[in-house]
C-alpha cells in the first residue's frame, strides 16, 4: 500500500451475471459482506424462474440476468460488491478491518449516482446495514416510480454532445410534443457523464422522438442512442421515489464522512452535517448527475500534475469509470479492481 489515493464506486449499469465472483472466491473478508447482505434481504428479492427464492450472492453469481438488471436487484448488487472489493483490499494492503479510508490513505472518494452510497459507507457516513437498507429500498422505489409513470419512461445518450446541445435536444423535443409545449412530458438531461457524453432523461414518448433519425438530436448532429432501463432516472418522474427515499433517510443515523466525498448533484464535497448528506441524497433521484465535473474536480485536486497526487482507484463491479476517465482526462490512470490483484 502506497501514497494517497482515491476511490471511484460504479453505479448502475456495472452489474452482469458473475460480477464479485472473483472477489468471493479469494477472499473471506468479501464472503464475508455477501453473507451478512444475503441474510439482510432474505425473502425481500424477486423469485427465481423456477418459484425458489435466490439470495443476492446467487443472483449475482449465477443470475438470471432480467433478475439482476432488475432496478431493485441490481442496486443492492452493485453495493454489495463494492464493500466486498473494498474490504477485500482493506485485507491486501494489511489495513485492519475495523479501521478505515483514513489510515489505507484515503483522501476522497465519488460514486455514480448508486456508487455515492458505496462511497458514503466506505468513509463511514453509515453502517453497511443502513446502507445496504437504503440502496434496497432506493432500488424497489425507483423500480415502483418507474412503473407507475403514465406511458412509461425512458432514457438516451446522446454522444457528442455540450450541455447546451443537450439543453436544446430537450426542448426542442418538448415544443416540437402533442398538446404543444410537450402535453405534461418530461425531458431533462440526467447524467453528464463524460466530454461529449450526455444522457437525457424523461416520458417514453419525448425520448422516441429524441432518438428519431429526424429528430432534434440528428439534425444537431448528434448520435442518440435509446438505454435499454427501467425509467426515467434522475428525473422529475422519480419524485415519488425521492418521497420514499426521504422518509427512511430521516430514520438512517448519518455521521460525518472522514474524508472528501463529492455529491453528484452539485460536483461538489458533502457538508458534515447530516441533513445536507440527506438532502443530496434526495435530490439526486430527480437532479443530474455531474459525474464529468465531479471526475475533473478530483483530477484537478489529486491529478497527475496537481500539486498533491494520488492513486486514482476504481472498485468492482466493472470498469465503466476508468474508461470514462480517459475521456474526462487522459493523464489520470485509474487502477481498477474489478478482480483482485497484487495493486
Amino acid at each position: 500500500m502506497s501514497g494517497s489515493k482515491v476511490l471511484l464506486l460504479p453505479g448502475q449499469g456495472a452489474q452482469g451475471v458473475g460480477m464479485a465472483k472473483a472477489w468471493l472466491d479469494a477472499s473471506a473478508e468479501a464472503r464475508g459482506v455477501f453473507a451478512e447482505a444475503d441474510a439482510a434481504l432474505a425473502g425481500q428479492l424477486p423469485s427465481l424462474p423456477d418459484g425458489r427464492s435466490a439470495t443476492l450472492s446467487e443472483l449475482c453469481l449465477n443470475g438470471p440476468a432480467e433478475i439482476l438488471n432488475r432496478t431493485d436487484v441490481s442496486q443492492p448488487a452493485i453495493f454489495a460488491a463494492g464493500v466486498a472489493c473494498w474490504r477485500g483490499l482493506l485485507a491486501r494492503w494489511g489495513v485492519g478491518q475495523n479501521a478505515g479510508v483514513v489510515e489505507a490513505g484515503v483522501v476522497a472518494a465519488a460514486g455514480l449516482s448508486l456508487g455515492e452510497y458505496t462511497a458514503l459507507h466506505i468513509a463511514g457516513a453509515f453502517s453497511f446495514a443502513d446502507g445496504l437498507r437504503l440502496v434496497a429500498l432506493r432500488g424497489r422505489a425507483m423500480q415502483d416510480a418507474a412503473e407507475a409513470s403514465p406511458g412509461g419512461g425512458g432514457m438516451v445518450a446522446l454522444i457528442g454532445a455540450d450541455e447546451a446541445q443537450a439543453q436544446q435536444v430537450c426542448s426542442e423535443t418538448l415544443a416540437n410534443g402533442g398538446g404543444g409545449g410537450g402535453g405534461g412530458e418530461v425531458l431533462v438531461c440526467a447524467n453528464f457523464n463524460a466530454p461529449g457524453q450526455i444522457v437525457i432523461s424523461g416520458s417514453k414518448a419525448a425520448c422516441d422522438r429524441a432518438a428519431s433519425a429526424d429528430g432534434p438530436a440528428a439534425k444537431l448532429g448528434l448520435r442518440a442512442t435509446a438505454l435499454s432501463v427501467a425509467g426515467a432516472f434522475h428525473s422529475p418522474l422519480m419524485a415519488p421515489a425521492a418521497a420514499r427515499l426521504r422518509e427512511a433517510l430521516e430514520q438512517t443515523d448519518i455521521r460525518p464522512a472522514r474524508c472528501i466525498v463529492i455529491a453528484n448533484v452539485t460536483a461538489k464535497p458533502h457538508e458534515p452535517d447530516a441533513a445536507s448528506i440527506r438532502r443530496m441524497l434526495v435530490e439526486q433521484l430527480t437532479s443530474p448527475v455531474r459525474w464529468s465535473q465531479s471526475a475533473a474536480l478530483l483530477t484537478g485536486a489529486y491529478g497527475p500534475t496537481s500539486g498533491k497526487p494520488a492513486e486514482f482507484h476504481e472498485l468492482a463491479p466493472g470498469k465503466a469509470l476508468t474508461g470514462l476517465m480517459r475521456r474526462i482526462d487522459k493523464s489520470t490512470k485509474v487502477i481498477s479492481h474489478d478482480e483482485p490483484t497484487e495493486q
